[in-house]
């Protein structure tokens, strides 16, 4: 089963800091990174810079549609508008359907803002309190959903590329 962690840091720059952590976390095979992604929000920007970490993902990643479709709808449908509004709602249901649900993406909406980074990381494998004590020191806020594995093939399923 996999499960999708977002861990929260209180600076624009503390996910890109935790990456080194996360690095040293899977070389030790205490956490196997199935895919992930960045979210860095500077205190005068508009909105976040994304990025996925295709560096640290193997075969089989979600990869940058399913990263883009998932930020896109936390942070910039909001942005965008009543117009696109309706339209983030259907695809927010469908998310659901993938282990995703509506409370998730609002959390995350309340949580990652001006001044915030958030780590997105899909993982397998993961020691927990290996993983939870290794981000203590980075002032992390930990917020995650777990995947059912049929839940986990779905999302496998709509987003895996490649295939």
């Amino acid at each position: 089963m996999a499960t999708l962690t977002v861990w929260r840091f209180p600076t624009a720059a503390g996910a890109d800091e935790a990456l080194g952590t996360l690095k040293k976390l899977q070389h030790q095979e205490l956490i196997k990174v199935q895919d992930g992604a960045v979210v860095s929000w500077p205190d005068n920007a508009r909105k976040p810079k994304t990025r996925h970490l295709s560096d640290m993902t193997g075969m089989g990643a979600l990869g940058g549609a399913f990263w883009g479709f998932l930020l896109g709808l936390i942070f910039f449908v909001p942005i965008l508008g009543a117009a696109v509004g309706a339209a983030g709602g259907a695809l927010g249901g469908h998310l659901a359907h993938l282990g995703i649900d509506e409370d998730f993406i609002k959390r995350l909406r309340d949580k990652v803002t001006p001044g915030t980074s958030a780590l997105f990381v899909l993982s397998t494998d993961a020691v927990l309190d290996a993983v939870r004590s290794a981000f203590a020191g980075l002032h992390a806020e930990l917020l995650e959903t777990n995947l059912s594995a049929e839940e986990e093939a779905r999302l496998r399923e709509a987003f895996t590329e490649g295939e």
